[in-house]
């Protein structure tokens, strides 16, 4: 049986060709996902122990207690770990956001890898987890120093001003040394700026006197579990002391869980595409080769012999396709480490372990195990082929009617339809629904196939001629190969149908929201990760053509009766009238807002609140949790405004402690003098020089909002365009089947007139309509299945862009004309006498 297993796959070489290499991408994905991610953990574990060799147990909150109520270590526990037996050093570990600014004034690297770092010498010596490499390291504020990585690619030397900013200031210091170091951040491209002692508590202390956590060394022959157990008995409630192996396992699990699913989600979704091609193509087998297992069957072969031929078949492509699969995974394991790679400093990534058992075994399982699922279907018919048919000359196929298939596809697409409209929201119940949309869909497709010839019957004519018509004629022929043949394309259609509206909703509505948010000339805003200093504000206020700025702060307060509001903090005399936006006061007087608590009129009708009644609660921390003094303030006003300045307003001096302001500032808001918005926005510029604020008016505003999806669109679309590549080749095997079925009707059409030219075109037609069909229905189906997820999210905007949309059916249609390229050149190579006498292939 192997043998016969053998000779019928390398004799049908031609035909299994694309069906193994649909199957050879999706393993690729698999185990190139699976590589990248291990070699991902390697990297990072060995980041974690070279970021901190002087590690044995980090003590550090538990996370059991409110922001404001969390424990944090300080310098006394600090000096009581350091005298426990078994402990050779003590540090307090401050980290916090600081950015490098280039000579050229932009961000060196990106600003989530923006990181400034406490630097502690051992004595007098060095630091040891920041050994200098040229210079000295920091003394007092105005000096620094800069990992020799981003050193490098700023342009800066030891002695060099340089300036960074941090706690939302600009601020000037000496260059003093770089250092070399291993921190996850320089292995995502950014920086590590370190400061001494003082300044860095300063600057990024929890709280005074607070550390972010303390890492104790252990004394040679004490183990870290043992110093661990000991150090947990001398801490107070809130904290924990963790082991190195422990600190080292949560860093080789964290980067890798999130990209492996997503990754190993699109190689799913190639797969899935892939089945329609293996099944197709082993469907088209079986109707080749009727005859030649009719045979099997009338000298003595059982159905089940013939099932397990077929299904051994499979297996052997699926096997040759794993073990292909395999070899280029390591290239993809190696393209996303190239696509992905650190910036500067070291790698976060560890030699590709290409021997590892878990890619292989899995390469090979996905390999074989598909492949032989997707064809099981395909050769369960093979099996039923009746002996007799062995008698006749050929095999037609049988006429069976698609009544039961048109009702069933139909009571599909409407369960799948009224699933979207229940689920809207709901991301799980959503992908239930586009499945069950989608399956209808291509259940209905040979009926959708009929329905297209009977429109397109007449233009083909009058474009294609005789070729037209006849093309049209073949697409209806056998209708469950087209819709299987089409079903690889509306999957891949209905995924970037659908993110492609997803997208364009999104950007349309983060539009609305910047528009909405602007109720002023200009507005300051930080980059992502970064802060605006308190002062900001005021600075601006003095600028010639600036009439009025004010600092906003966004606060939430847990009422008493348990609900939950936010509110503006604002300066009570920069929302005053005339000053920088327009409210409405419906009762009361904002001039009271020192004393009280200004409302929406939407929020007091919510709430039946009126003016005079007093609101209690405390403020909402950072984790959602109530946190601070009870707070308790009177209504003073009722008032309508832009979205920014509701649906409540407090003033600065009811989250205002003894020192600076206890909420950071989100965004200041700015109104120029009449008609000098553009001077204003330049003088502004000029006077902060922080590249880490952006200084925006209405349309830099929407246009940001919208651009901030460019980058996501573009890996959404990467990753999608491996099914469509599968897709693709679905339908050039689909056609390439085809012309070895019908070589003898080929030659008969060559006999009776019809050139070379009406032999392409006939292919070229019939290509080109059954991608157009899958492109259709998976377009029908991305674009509802985008629509309810938009539409089910409060205050999303709606936005389907047809433009892009049509761009992808015509793309569709120059899929099927390229799938059909090399079918066509074949069929019309073929001898007419050969093609008469059915010698095929």
């Amino acid at each position: 049986m192997l043998r016969a297993v053998l000779r019928s796959v390398f004799r049908d070489r031609h035909r299994f060709l694309l069906p193994a290499m649909a199957v050879l991408i999706g393993v690729a994905c698999v185990s190139g996902s699976l590589l990248y991610t291990q070699s991902l953990a390697r990297g990072a574990a060995r980041l974690q122990h070279a970021s901190r060799p002087d590690v044995s147990v980090e003590v550090r909150p538990d996370g059991s207690g409110t922001a404001e109520g969390t424990a944090a270590p300080d310098e006394a526990l600090r000096h009581r770990l350091s005298a426990l037996s078994g402990v050779t050093a003590a540090r307090g570990t401050l980290r916090g956001r600081a950015f490098l600014v280039g000579r050229d004034g932009s961000l060196v690297g990106p600003p989530s890898a923006a990181t400034g770092v406490n630097f502690v010498p051992r004595g007098h010596g060095p630091d040891p987890r920041y050994p200098m490499t040229r210079g000295r390291g920091p003394h007092g504020p105005g000096e620094v120093a800069v990992d020799r990585w981003s050193a490098r690619r700023a342009g800066y030397r030891v002695g060099d001003r340089v300036r960074v900013v941090v706690a939302g200031e600009v601020r000037s210091a000496r260059l003093t040394g770089t250092f070399t170091v291993y921190d996850p951040a320089t292995a995502d491209g950014g920086t590590v700026l370190a400061f001494d002692e003082p300044t860095a508590r300063a600057l990024f202390a929890p709280a005074p006197g607070r550390y972010a956590s303390v890492t104790l060394t252990a004394a040679p022959g004490t183990s870290a579990s043992a110093l661990a157990e000991r150090v947990t008995r001398a801490l107070p409630r809130g904290l924990e002391a963790v082991t190195r192996a422990r600190l080292d396992a949560e860093a080789a699990e964290a980067p890798d869980r999130r990209k492996l699913g997503t990754l190993l989600l699109f190689a799913g979704i190639a797969l899935f595409v892939s089945a329609f091609l293996v099944s197709n193509t082993f469907t088209m087998l079986g109707t080749v080769r009727a005859r030649e297992l009719a045979l099997l069957r009338a000298v003595g072969a059982s159905r089940r012999r013939v099932l397990g031929t077929v299904l051994a078949e499979a297996a052997v492509v699926g096997a040759a396709a794993a073990v292909a699969g395999y070899a280029l995974g390591v290239g993809v394991a190696t393209l996303l480490a190239d696509l992905f790679p650190a910036a500067a400093g070291p790698a976060s990534t560890a030699p590709l372990d290409v021997l590892s058992p878990l890619p292989l075994l899995t390469a090979l399982c996905v390999g074989v195990g598909f492949t032989a699922a997707a064809a099981y279907l395909p050769a369960l018919r093979a099996s039923a082929v009746a002996p007799v048919a062995a008698l006749r000359t050929s095999v037609p196929d049988p006429a069976v009617s698609l009544r039961r298939r048109n009702r069933i596809g139909s009571a599909v697409t409407a369960a799948g339809a009224l699933l979207l409209i229940a689920g809207q929201g709901e991301l799980g119940a959503l992908c239930v629904a586009t499945s069950v949309l989608l399956t209808g869909l291509i259940l209905l497709t040979p009926q959708a196939a009929r329905a297209a010839t009977r429109v397109l019957r007449a233009p083909a004519r009058r474009l294609a001629g005789m070729s037209g018509t006849l093309a049209l004629a073949n697409v209806c022929r056998n209708p469950r190969r087209t819709a299987g043949t089409a079903g690889a394309l509306t999957v891949c259609l209905a995924l970037v149908s659908a993110v492609t509206v997803g997208l364009s909703s999104l950007s349309a509505t983060a539009g609305r929201e910047a528009e909405a948010a602007m109720p002023t000339d200009l507005r300051i805003t930080a980059v992502d990760f970064a802060e605006i200093n308190a002062r900001t504000a005021a600075k601006v206020a003095r600028l010639p053509h600036v009439a009025a700025a004010g600092s906003v702060r966004e606060v939430g307060l847990r009422l008493r009766e348990g609900s939950d509001v936010w509110a503006a903090v604002v300066d009570p005399e920069a929302v005053g009238p005339g000053r920088l936006a327009d409210l409405t006061v419906h009762t009361g007087d904002l001039a009271d807002l020192p004393r009280g608590i200004a409302v929406t009129r939407d929020l007091a009708a919510e709430h039946g609140w009126r003016l005079g009644d007093r609101l209690t609660g405390r403020r909402l921390s950072d984790a959602g949790a109530p946190a601070g003094p009870v707070l308790e303030r009177e209504i003073v006003a009722v008032y309508d405004g832009p979205e920014s300045l509701g649906p409540a307003l407090l003033p600065e001096s009811a989250v205002t402690g003894k020192g600076a302001p206890s909420v950071e500032v989100t965004s200041v808001l700015v109104r120029a003098e009449a008609g000098r918005t553009a001077a204003a926005k330049e003088e502004i510029r000029r006077a902060l020089r922080n590249p880490a604020l952006l200084v925006e008016d209405r349309v830099d505003a929407v246009r940001n909002a919208g651009q901030g999806f460019g980058a996501l669109r573009s890996v959404l679309y990467a990753m999608l365009s491996v099914t469509a590549v599968v897709a693709a080749l679905g339908v050039a095997n689909t056609m390439s089947m085809a012309v070895f079925e019908r070589t003898r009707e080929i030659g008969l059409l060559r006999v009776v007139g019809l050139d070379r030219a009406g032999v392409r075109s006939l292919l070229w037609v019939e290509s080109v309509v059954v991608s157009a069909l899958g492109a259709g229905s998976g377009i029908l189906a991305g674009v509802a299945a985008g629509v309810a997820a938009v539409a089910g999210q409060s205050g999303a905007v709606v936005s389907v862009p047809w433009m892009s949309l049509s761009a992808l059916l015509v793309g569709a249609g120059v899929v099927g004309v390229l799938a059909a390229l090399g079918p066509g050149a074949r069929a019309v190579a073929v001898p007419v006498t050969r093609a008469i006498a059915g010698e095929v292939g």
